[in-house]
């Protein structure tokens, strides 16, 4: 009778360490997730958050657009770009903008093909970086145009003087590229809050409900909404995940297909996209540890368990952004191109030869410090500082690549080092306005899709296996 209580005991035991460990195991009814979701998101701002939300206006207003306004009105030599470095900040920051984008595509739409259930809360939270991200790397390439209201020169419209986009120019590859993710993604972000607008609408008064109501298209739950809606998104989850290896190997073109040294690389495709998921995967974890932080009711949706999954995910990317970089430098080394293997030593060896190490600790010293540790991983601050450091390497790694690669070419007399000017503060205020757009939508759409949750939770139950409590996983159509 005695052992019969311990089993007992040991069984409740070990079904509520599941419960506190794992979100899907731990339901709550559909309307109170709705109810705390809806909460955290109309909850009144904190004057931290008004001074926050005013200062990176007041940093977008002047470093992005009074800068950009002196930028047009001066010209480019406002930036530094001149004989050899004509690439600057700006494409720097547009490849690093264009790598942050693709967590949410690598969370929301790989990871649901794959059925990964720890990606159900914070896929929106990845979706919108995706978007917010394609803004800042669209807004980079604008800046490096410098004649910017003619831009539409990049585009295919019928006209009588026979012009027609340049197809030999990276840039357009740039703006087919950027505006076909940036279309696609946005699509795939609006498909699954359509549930949740309508969740909203019927939980919100005035002009919310009026703008809840129209982005909710008439959504009203039927059984043959939700299958249209399954079906929708299950075609875009396949569509999007060759848009997004495409995009970025598209962007490694615009290097690669030139013929200066160290560019003409074979590698750069599989290298770039891994780079891209390396930041990317460092910013979902920076913005799901402020999201736990800040907002109310997110300890319940985020927790150490997902913490810990993109933690291995930043690891093993970790891992495979340092095979491809160490595979690129010693086939260029053992090139024999003299003038390649002077670009390489100068990384190194050169006055930034500082950005080259840190470059280094950051994308692999660090992560590999920190992330074999189950506890670490799970620790949200922790995380999120490793995050800033990937972050901080691979701006380098862009910068490395861009303007500091294009210094050491195979005209020595030309040589010059780069000298970033006025891209400096307009670099930072992408990365306000970056911030800005998540606060404003943190306020105005629902961070946590709660259908995808429940749904979730209606798929995961505990089952007894003799002694053994063990999790198990149900097929839902």
């Amino acid at each position: 009778m005695s052992d019969n209580k311990t089993h007992a005991d040991h069984g409740a035991h070990s079904a509520e360490h599941f419960r506190e460990k794992h979100l899907m195991l731990d339901p709550l009814p559909r309307g109170q997730m709705n109810d705390m979701v809806m909460e955290s998101m109309l909850e009144k701002p904190t004057w931290k958050f008004w001074i926050i939300f005013a200062f990176l206006s007041v940093v977008v207003a002047y470093f992005l657009f009074y800068k950009w306004g002196v930028l047009i009105a001066k010209g480019q030599g406002e930036a530094g770009v001149m004989r050899p470095d004509y690439w600057g900040i700006f494409l720097v920051n547009t490849v690093f903008w264009i790598g942050i984008s693709h967590a949410g595509t690598f969370i929301s739409a790989i990871l649901r093909v794959f059925k990964a259930e720890f990606r159900r809360p914070f896929t929106r939270a990845a979706e919108l970086m995706t978007t917010f991200g394609l803004v800042q790397a669209g807004f980079s390439i604008f800046m490096h145009l410098g004649r910017v209201w003619l831009f539409y020169w990049l585009m295919p419209y019928p006209n009588q003087r026979m012009l027609w986009p340049n197809l030999h120019s990276p840039l357009t590859w740039d703006l087919l590229a950027i505006t076909t993710y940036l279309l696609s993604s946005t699509m795939y972000l609006f498909l699954p809050l359509i549930p949740d607008m309508a969740m909203a609408r019927d939980r919100s008064t005035g002009w919310r409900k009026n703008f809840y109501r129209i982005l909710a298209l008439g959504f009203r739950g039927t059984e043959g909404e939700w299958t249209h809606l399954r079906n929708a998104m299950n075609i875009f989850a396949f569509a999007i995940i060759p848009v997004m290896f495409s995009v970025h190997t598209i962007v490694s073109w615009d290097f690669a297909a030139a013929t200066r040294p160290g560019w003409s690389s074979t590698i750069f495709g599989p290298y770039f996209i891994v780079g891209a998921l390396h930041s990317g995967m460092g910013a979902a974890a920076i913005v799901l540890a402020v999201i736990q932080g800040t907002m109310k009711h997110m300890k319940y949706f985020v927790r150490g368990e997902h913490f810990d999954a993109i933690g291995k995910l930043m690891l093993i990317i970790s891992m495979a952004w340092a095979y491809f970089f160490f595979n690129d430098y010693m086939v260029q080394w053992y090139g024999g191109d003299k003038w390649t293997q002077q670009m390489l030593h100068f990384h190194e060896a050169g006055p930034l030869g500082w950005m080259w190490f840190a470059m280094l600790i950051c994308n692999i010293a660090i992560p590999w410090a920190i992330l074999w540790n189950a506890r670490w991983r799970a620790t949200p601050w922790l995380i999120a500082t490793v995050g800033i450091a990937i972050n901080i390497g691979m701006w380098f790694e862009r910068y490395i690549i861009i303007p500091i690669s294009v210094t050491i070419n195979r005209m020595p007399f030309t040589w010059r080092l780069y000298q970033p000017g006025i891209e400096v503060p307009m670099g930072i205020g992408t990365v306000a306005l970056f911030i800005l757009l998540y606060m404003a939508a943190s306020k105005l759409i629902p961070l946590i899709p709660v259908w995808e949750v429940q749904e979730g939770q209606m798929a995961h139950e505990l089952k007894k296996f003799g002694r053994e409590t063990v999790v198990s996983v149900s097929e839902l159509e």
